[in-house]
């Protein structure tokens, strides 16, 4: 039998038997909900996913909690794990979403020693795209309120930090160029690197944008549709730059290699010109690679978060307490500026990928999914 704690007088309610449990609002939860589903395996998001309306909610199990989700992240890879690039052994149709942010809900005995009902988790598992998702209490994070600037540190803060504290060697003065540097991960990768104190270099792709990494403190940046990158980086930085934070792939990465100082390291985020791409590549000059990383002593490092979560829960404390002390800014893109609007509900999360790859965002991608007291949604 599955035991749940409730609101209340936080009875025990027996699954079994209950036709259904109240949540901490007082409004039943309901026996159905949304969610995506990948149906057939393609990088076409469209043809990817499908909105299931009436799949059941799920129920949690001792150690873990039912979240109702109220944010959820957009990443680019979103794409790659509608393909089947993660993990080729999973056919469809699975669950899809990286992250989510929400209230408590229900939750199981063991769960309920650090959980409550009505309290704010954030958290990385799949399955996000969902109106309620259940998430192993272990791998939750508490926050102090529902606000999607917690979610913005969940997948693009802990890669950013992450990967420039274990691969990036980051010290004072050193030269740091991040691609993509007013997206969602970008924006941690300028903030950290200059709280290292370090000249960083961010390119974009409109003015608007360079105009938001001017604001974060980020020292030249370029927007590559007005300016060219490779221009900007051998006349002004002719020795080169010490780190490149690198997520675009294709030309961009070439560009990268060449602009490598003597013993500089670039680290491989993501290849997101090529993502939507049949292969997921975007073509590279990669024949000369070994000689030009010979000739620099450079490296070039990847980095995948799934390897790192040993680091995780560190991350996330550290990134939680630069925020609340004002030394991070975790700008949010709702959508305010799509076609649309904002971005509001499941069905909207289509859009909102669109709209990533029409390069329109600024900061970290989030999608409202928005819930009245009573309804049965």
């Amino acid at each position: 039998m599955q035991r749940l704690t409730a609101a209340g007088a936080r009875a025990i309610v027996d699954m079994s038997y209950a036709r259904h449990f109240l949540d901490f609002q007082g409004s039943a939860i309901p026996r159905t909900m949304q969610k995506l589903v990948v149906t057939r395996l393609s990088p076409n998001f469209r043809e990817a996913v499908t909105l299931r309306r009436d799949c059941p909610v799920p129920l949690p199990g001792d150690g873990d909690l039912l979240v109702r989700n109220r944010f959820v992240g957009i990443n680019a890879s979103d794409i790659n794990y509608s393909a089947g690039r993660y993990d080729p052994s999973v056919k469809p149709p699975f669950d899809i979403g990286f992250e989510g942010i929400g209230e408590v809900v229900a939750l199981g005995l063991s769960a309920s020693a650090k959980y409550t009902v009505g309290q704010a988790v954030a958290y990385v598992a799949p399955g996000s795209f969902a109106e309620y998702t259940v998430v192993p209490a272990s791998i939750a994070t508490p926050v102090p309120s529902v606000k999607p600037e917690y979610l913005t540190l969940l997948v693009s803060g802990t890669t950013a930090y992450i990967s420039l504290k274990e691969l990036g060697e980051l010290s004072e003065g050193r030269k740091v160029l991040v691609t993509a540097a007013a997206g969602g991960t970008g924006q941690f990768a300028v903030q950290l690197s200059k709280i290292a104190k370090c000249h960083v270099i961010g390119t974009c792709s409109s003015d608007e944008k360079l105009a938001f990494l001017k604001s974060i403190g980020c020292d030249r940046p370029i927007n590559y549709k007005a300016e060219s990158v490779e221009t900007v980086l051998k006349q002004e930085y002719p020795e080169g730059v010490d780190v490149v934070y690198e997520s675009i792939g294709g030309a961009m990465f070439d560009l990268a290699v060449n602009a490598l100082a003597i013993k500089g390291r670039l680290l491989v985020i993501g290849f997101l010109s090529g993502y939507q791409s049949p292969a997921g590549l975007s073509p590279v000059k990669a024949g000369a690679l070994p000689a030009k990383l010979l000739k620099k002593s450079a490296s070039l490092r990847g980095f995948f978060l799934n390897h790192y979560f040993s680091k995780y829960q560190a991350a996330m404390e550290h990134l939680l307490q630069l925020y609340s002390h004002g030394e991070l800014i975790c700008e949010v893109d709702l959508g305010h500026l799509s076609p649309q609007g904002r971005f509001i509900g499941l069905d909207s999360i289509f859009q909102a990928v669109d709209y990533m790859y029409s390069g329109k965002n600024t900061g970290k991608l989030v999608v409202e999914l928005p819930h009245c007291v009573g309804s049965k949604l």
